[in-house]
């Protein structure tokens, strides 16, 4: 038996793992998420969590990770060549509703509340957070760039509050479970997206520094 014949089985069953720890995220949440829960959704024996992940929070942390880069890129290919905030919002508004929709949103709210119970976990959260934030910093130079606004904006804290607000506004949401309130954000996103691209593109305004 080759290597690779010997090495794909594990490989599967890890993936199994990874993809059966989302869904009880998902359902049952953080404190749910034990390696008798996703033990069972994976149709496995709650020993094969700890013989290739070592523990639940590395199994959820790798979950989490999994999750997170599927969706950067459905993200890069759904904002690629968007270079205004009316283009911006039309194609966050929709991205927002996969991430509800497929449970990516629940998953990653779950983990946040999860560190929050658990300090050691933060770190690790907060290092899969940082991808979204140097993606968010491109888009945002991509529609501020050639602007009269681009020496004034700090487009790097711009990126990492567009981040926390995401976060924020789930956590809000996840607490009241109203997704209306979210939705209307987006609402208003769009009536102020023309005259946000007016002032970027003016070419009399020239603003001031601080």
């Amino acid at each position: 038996m080759g290597l690779k014949q010997v090495l794909k089985p594990a490989g599967m069953t890890r993936e199994r793992l990874v993809q059966a720890a989302l869904r009880t995220l998902k359902e049952r949440g953080f404190h749910g998420a034990t390696a008798r829960n996703i033990a069972a959704a994976a149709g496995l024996n709650q020993a094969l969590v700890f013989y290739h992940f070592g523990s639940v929070r590395q199994l959820l942390l790798e979950a989490l990770e999994a999750t997170s880069l599927q969706r950067l890129v459905r993200y890069r290919a759904g904002l690629e060549g968007v270079s205004t905030v009316a283009q911006l919002v039309e194609a966050m508004a929709a991205l927002y509703q996969e991430d509800v929709q497929s449970g990516h949103i629940t998953a990653v709210q779950e983990m946040v509340a999860g560190a929050s119970f658990e300090p050691e976990l933060r770190p690790q959260v907060v290092a899969r957070m940082e991808p979204w934030i140097a993606f968010a910093e491109e888009v945002l130079a991509r529609v501020v760039g050639g602007t009269v606004l681009e020496a004034f904006l700090p487009v790097h804290d711009l990126a990492f509050a567009a981040v926390a607000f995401y976060v924020g506004i789930e956590t809000v949401t996840h607490l009241d479970g109203n997704r209306r309130r979210a939705d209307a954000l987006f609402g208003a996103g769009r009536q102020l997206a023309d005259v946000a691209d007016a002032v970027l593109r003016s070419t009399t305004w020239t603003g001031e520094r601080s």
